[in-house]
């Protein structure tokens, strides 16, 4: 007979319990009792009915995303499955979701599916893309019976009739829309799109349940070009709303999204037209004043200026050369005649001219004295006219 340990029996009724799978997605209709938050955040509590009751446990990973904790007394809607606390050898159903019982099951369905598709990041705002401002070919998913089809195709002719609308019809509503609206949409990814509008008009809620369809909310996320929906009205909030790059609360708004009015493109081309004229006009005489101002660089630095230049002083050295060679000669020809004038005072001509004669010996020689002379003897004169001979008759001193 083999004995267990306590510690051997609990263990092998938790693997038993946990590693088996017997007892994983199940979901209870039950009241909260003894809830208790404890300072590490994981919650303890009991879920009971009239006859039973199970000890819970809600770990603080999951408590986080809680929008809101039960209270005791609060019946719950509880998604988890059952395990086994060996320390105690107690059994627990672990919470990982849990919601107010009045929500229903599908709702409680469908925010289990957002929760776990959030926590994977498909809603994730750092995946959003933005639309494209000019596209050049847009794609619509929806239905071709759809009356949000025709006011989606009014609004894109009326506001950008310069794209092109690729259609992918798929069933918005029903059984097979799911894998209807998934067909439409690889369909759509096989075409050269720039944007992609997801659509469907008002309904009841579980008319749009399609579009909370994991599959569908899968697909969108593989889009390879931003996407936006436009399902139900205003007030309805699908998964493919969270998942899909924008979304729009209306087809027809989707429309509005997408395409950007052709009116106010063309006042926008107008004003970037003057603002590309004025950069222009800008940048021209921004250019030619450059221009301006290196061709005066170049005409004040030109070689033939500078030759200019230097011609000209040197014509002015040669004019001031000239004026200083003409004063000059006028000084000097006014000094030659200033000589002249006292060489004509002091020549012997002009003492001639006035009646004096150069009296000679016959041998030449001047006379100067009259004790020089004898009487009888012959004389030569030079007088300003000629020369004459004369006899001395007479020498005194």
């Amino acid at each position: 007979m083999h004995a267990f340990t306590v510690s051997e029996l609990n263990n092998a009724l938790r693997a038993h319990l946990e590693d088996e799978g017997l007892f994983f997605d199940i979901w209870l209709l039950a009241e909260v009792v003894e809830f208790r938050r404890y300072p590490s955040g994981h919650c303890y509590f009991t879920l009971k009915d009239e006859q039973a009751s199970i000890r819970a446990v809600l770990w603080r990973s999951t408590a986080e995303r809680v929008a809101l904790l039960p209270t005791n007394g609060e019946a719950v809607l509880a998604h988890g499955r059952v395990g086994f606390y060996e320390a105690r050898g107690e059994v627990q159903f672990v919470v990982d979701q849990i919601v107010p019982a009045g929500m229903g099951l599908l709702n409680a369905q469908l925010e289990q599916l957002r929760a776990r598709l959030e926590a994977e990041g498909l809603f994730d705002e750092r995946r959003k893309r933005p639309l494209p401002v000019l596209p050049r070919r847009i794609g619509i998913v929806t239905s071709l019976q759809a009356a949000a089809l025709q006011d989606m195709l009014t609004i894109l002719r009326r506001r950008y009739p310069l794209a092109e609308v690729v259609l992918s019809p798929c069933l918005v509503q029903g059984e097979l829309a799911p894998a209807s609206i998934v067909a439409a949409l690889r369909r759509a990814y096989t075409e050269p799109l720039d944007v992609i509008i997801l659509a469907r008009g008002g309904g009841a809620s579980e008319d749009l349940a399609a579009f909370n369809d994991e599959q569908v909310v899968r697909t969108v996320a593989l889009s390879p070009v931003p996407i936006i929906t436009g399902v139900g009205h205003e007030t309805d909030t699908t998964l493919v709303d969270a998942v899909a790059d924008v979304r729009a609360p209306t087809p027809s708004a989707a429309a509005e999204l997408v395409a950007p009015a052709i009116g106010d493109l063309q006042q926008r081309i107008t004003e970037l037209r003057e603002r590309a004229e004025n950069a222009i006009l800008s940048r021209i005489d921004t250019q030619r004043a450059v221009v301006a101002q290196q061709h005066m660089l170049l005409q004040r630095n030109h070689p033939r200026r500078r030759f200019d230049t230097a011609r000209q002083t040197v014509d002015d050295l040669m004019r001031r050369a000239g004026r200083a060679l003409a004063r000059w000669l006028q000084l000097e020809q006014a000094r030659l005649q200033s000589l002249h004038s006292r060489l004509r005072t002091l020549s012997p001509q002009a003492t001639l001219a006035r009646g004096y004669a150069i009296a000679q010996r016959l041998d030449g020689t001047v006379v100067t004295d009259p004790a020089q002379v004898q009487p009888g003897e012959t004389l030569h004169l030079t007088l300003h006219a000629g020369t004459v001979n004369v006899t001395v008759e007479t020498a005194n001193e």
